[in-house]
């Protein structure tokens, strides 16, 4: 039997007022896969991100998590995802042990009684590094190693979907780099797990989304891109040619009429050829081009054309844009944002607390 995504979202469209924040997104997840999520302010991942961690009920559409309906069941969803915030949610006061103790008897665990719940404790300080610092109080921690007790946290109870917000922020280059690394160990070294299977990471570092399976881009509520990074740097061609202009829209509104395919992203102009090099000294001797660059295509090239239109043409509520290399509504997809502060008091479902510590 087919076991079912970790998460699935429909048609899942909601508003304030008159501002659309999401319209018709459609997106799989399926175990075992790392997904991006990336958009700028206002696009609608903070949004999409309350409505799969049950906190905003949407207007249409429908989100389940490992086949439990967030409408109909949503204390079934809380169980199964696992979130990790900006800044971690763990008290400073507390040492790690016992900050994991504490979220060990919220969970529930306590009714798999003392050992097994010490042992998962243990486990998790051991591959997370933290074993030698499992008695030190949190408030005591660098950064990375208080993130790292954070993550502990939001795996403790084998959660199908682990919503990830940045989870590197404000850390230095080596313990991002470290926290990286953890993640991905999660994943190879423990994939029939739930700590190895669905990891939604909203990020806006573009190295970042380069180490997610795939990358879905949302812009003003719609996926405007879904698929591998491969896959999604492939689709602007071998090479990328942007153009410099004072007047981006109109220089490339000329070129279209001479048959390029061109499109203003930004304040630039991306054009779209099969041998973009053959079009550059002419292009660059243009009056109206300043400047021209032909450079193969990064996943910053990919946001600025998705968020910029250059893969238009799905329509609002495409799950996979033409040419994104995504799957339909079988495949794997992807999504998460911001959920920044404290832990609300609908994630968890509070329990009688049974310390496991000794």
């Amino acid at each position: 039997m087919t076991a079912p995504p970790a998460l699935s979202v429909r048609d899942l469209a909601h508003a304030y007022g008159d501002v659309a924040a999401l319209r018709g997104v459609t997106l799989d997840v399926a175990p075992g896969e790392r997904v991006g999520l990336l958009g700028a302010n206002g696009s609608g991942k903070t949004t999409l991100m309350r409505a799969v961690s049950t906190l905003l009920v949407p207007d249409a559409g429908t989100v389940t998590v490992g086949g439990a309906d967030a409408r109909r069941d949503p204390a079934a969803v809380r169980r199964r995802i696992g979130v990790v915030f900006q800044s971690p949610a763990l008290d400073d006061a507390l040492t790690v042990r016992e900050s994991l103790a504490l979220q060990a008897a919220l969970a529930g665990l306590a009714g798999l009684g003392r050992g097994e719940a010490r042992a998962r404790i243990d486990d998790l300080l051991g591959r997370l590094d933290l074993a030698d610092r499992a008695d030190a109080r949190v408030g005591t921690l660098s950064g990375g190693l208080a993130r790292r007790a954070d993550l502990a946290r939001g795996l403790l109870h084998h959660p199908a979907l682990v919503l990830l917000d940045e989870p590197t922020g404000g850390l230095d280059p080596l313990a991002r780099v470290a926290l990286w690394d953890t993640l991905d160990g999660l994943r190879r070294d423990h994939a029939p797990q739930a700590e190895g299977s669905a990891q939604l990471v909203a990020t806006h570092l573009m190295d970042e989304a380069e180490r997610c399976d795939r990358v879905a881009v949302l812009d003003a509520g719609r996926l405007v891109a879904l698929g591998t990074p491969a896959a999604l740097k492939a689709a602007l061609g071998r090479d990328a040619l942007w153009l410099d202009t004072d007047d981006a829209p109109a220089l490339a509104a000329r070129l279209g009429h001479e048959r390029l395919d061109a499109r203003a992203v930004g304040g630039r102009v991306l054009v779209a050829a099969d041998d973009p090099g053959a079009l550059l000294p002419a292009l660059y001797a243009r009056p109206d081009v300043r400047a021209a660059a032909l450079k193969e295509p990064s996943m910053d090239d990919v946001f600025a054309a998705a968020v910029g239109g250059a893969f238009a043409g799905g329509g609002a509520g495409t799950s996979t844009p033409p040419g994104m290399g995504g799957d339909g509504a079988g495949g794997a997809g992807r999504h998460h944002d911001e959920v920044s502060g404290t832990v609300p008091p609908a994630i968890i479902d509070p329990l009688p607390l049974d310390p496991i510590t000794e």
